[in-house]
C-alpha cells in the first residue's frame, strides 16, 4: 500500500474561509489535481477515506468543505450511520444550506479551490480534475463549464437536478465545457427523472462534449456513501473504476 498524507488546511475565498481536507502521496511529489465535491451530508470521516483512496491511486486531492459560511466541518452532525428515513431531521438541517448555496457564489469559491490547487506545490501543474457526489455533482459540472480551460475531467455520481427546467440549472453550461464528463446516475432516483437524464445528454451531445452517461441499476441516490443505509457495494466498486479510467485517460 502506498502511504498517504491527510492535513487539514484552509482556503481563502472572496467570502471567508473555506476548511478542507488534502490528500496526497507521502513522498510530496506533485501529482494530478483533483477536486473532490462533497454530497450534503458533508466533509466527514467517508468523504476524507475517498479522497484518501484517490491520492493512493497516484492524485492530490483537495475535498473543501462548500458549506464554510455555516461553519467548520462537520456543519450538520451526523450519526455513524446516516439514516434519513429514520431520521429525517438530519435532512432538514442541511436542506436550507444547500439551497443558500447558489450556483454565484458557488463558482466563486471554485474559482478559490482552483486557485489554491494552482499554488500547492503538491499538486501538479496543469488542469485539475472534478469528481462530486449528490449536489456534488452539479457543482463538479458548473466548475467544468464556468472555469473549461482548467479543468481537463469531470465526473459526477448519484447527481440530483442535473437539468432542470430552472435558468440556472448546471446543464445549461454545457455549450462552455471542453473536458472530459462521466456521469454515473442512481437509479430511479426522485432527484433526477428520466427527462432530466435525456435533456443532460442531449445538452452535452448537441454541444459536443465529450462524455458517458450511464444509470446504475438497482443503485439509490447516495450508493457511494459507504456510512448511510443506501450504499451500494458492487455500485461503488463500479463508481471508483469508471472514475480512475476516465482520470487516467485525461490526465
Amino acid at each position: 500500500m502506498t502511504a498517504v498524507q491527510g492535513t487539514a488546511v484552509d482556503i481563502p475565498t472572496p467570502d471567508g474561509t473555506a476548511d478542507a481536507y488534502l490528500a496526497h502521496r507521502a513522498d510530496g511529489s506533485p501529482r494530478p489535481a483533483v477536486l473532490l465535491y462533497m454530497d450534503a451530508f458533508g466533509l466527514r470521516p467517508q468523504l476524507r477515506a475517498m479522497a484518501d483512496r484517490l491520492a493512493e491511486a497516484g492524485y492530490t486531492v483537495l475535498v473543501p468543505n462548500v458549506f464554510y459560511r455555516n461553519g467548520r466541518a462537520p456543519v450538520v452532525e451526523l450519526p455513524e450511520l446516516i439514516d434519513t428515513a429514520e431520521r429525517p431531521e438530519i435532512f432538514q438541517r442541511i436542506m436550507p444550506i444547500m439551497r443558500a448555496l447558489t450556483p454565484e457564489p458557488a463558482m466563486r469559491d471554485a474559482g478559490a479551490y482552483l486557485d489554491w490547487l494552482a499554488d500547492c506545490p503538491r499538486a501538479a501543474d496543469g488542469p485539475v480534475a472534478l469528481t462530486g457526489y449528490c449536489m456534488g455533482a452539479r457543482l463538479s459540472l458548473l466548475t467544468a463549464g464556468t472555469y473549461p480551460d482548467r479543468v481537463a475531467a469531470a465526473a459526477g455520481f448519484h447527481g440530483g437536478r442535473l437539468a432542470s427546467e430552472d435558468p440556472d440549472s448546471p446543464h445549461r453550461v454545457a455549450e462552455h465545457i471542453t473536458a472530459e464528463l462521466y456521469f454515473g446516475h442512481a437509479d430511479d432516483d426522485p432527484s433526477l427523472p428520466a427527462e432530466q437524464i435525456e435533456r443532460l445528454e442531449n445538452a452535452l451531445t448537441e454541444a459536443g462534449v465529450r462524455h458517458r452517461c450511464e444509470v446504475y441499476e438497482g443503485a439509490h441516490h447516495g450508493f457511494t456513501q459507504a456510512d448511510t443505509t443506501v450504499y451500494h457495494r458492487e455500485a461503488d466498486e463500479r463508481h471508483w473504476a469508471a472514475l480512475l479510467d476516465l482520470l487516467k485517460r485525461t490526465f
